[in-house]
């Protein structure tokens, strides 16, 4: 098994590794601590990535759910953003996704954020468009 595919567990990340980055001082907000807003958008863009491998067309993000930040992210941690399909539509799929930090010094992952985004497959138009699955149109 790899990385990127870690099993469901209590304690580790659930779903398929997205994106990785490193907490950086430009990040912060006046507290010194990550901005959320900063958080937020790695989460969609590492669920950006994995929505449009599963719709395999461009997808927008339609709506963001049940976000839940759970701890803070600081300056040096080493953010990782996972990702698991919860539902698949028509032309929309629910995600989850979970933000995953290691702290300097630290060999555990922390889970620090997550929520249900939501995305719609799209043509070039910027349409809607059914969601192909296995080489079928969504029905």
């Amino acid at each position: 098994m790899t990385e990127a595919t870690v099993p469901a567990t209590p304690t580790g990340p659930r779903g398929d590794l997205c994106i990785r980055t490193l907490a950086m001082p430009a990040d912060t907000n006046a507290n010194g601590d990550i901005f959320g807003g900063w958080l937020l958008s790695q989460m969609d863009v590492g669920g950006g990535v994995f929505a449009a491998k599963v719709a395999k067309s461009r997808t927008v993000t339609v709506a963001i759910e049940a976000m839940n930040f759970r701890k803070a992210v600081y300056v040096g941690d080493l953010v990782s953003v996972y990702a698991h399909l919860v539902r698949i539509g028509r032309t929309s799929m629910t995600v989850r996704l979970e933000a995953w930090v290691v702290r300097r010094r630290e060999e555990q992952p922390i889970l620090v954020t997550d929520g249900n985004f939501t995305y719609v497959s799209i043509d070039d138009g910027g349409r809607p468009q059914p969601i192909k699955r296995d080489g079928m149109i969504a029905t």
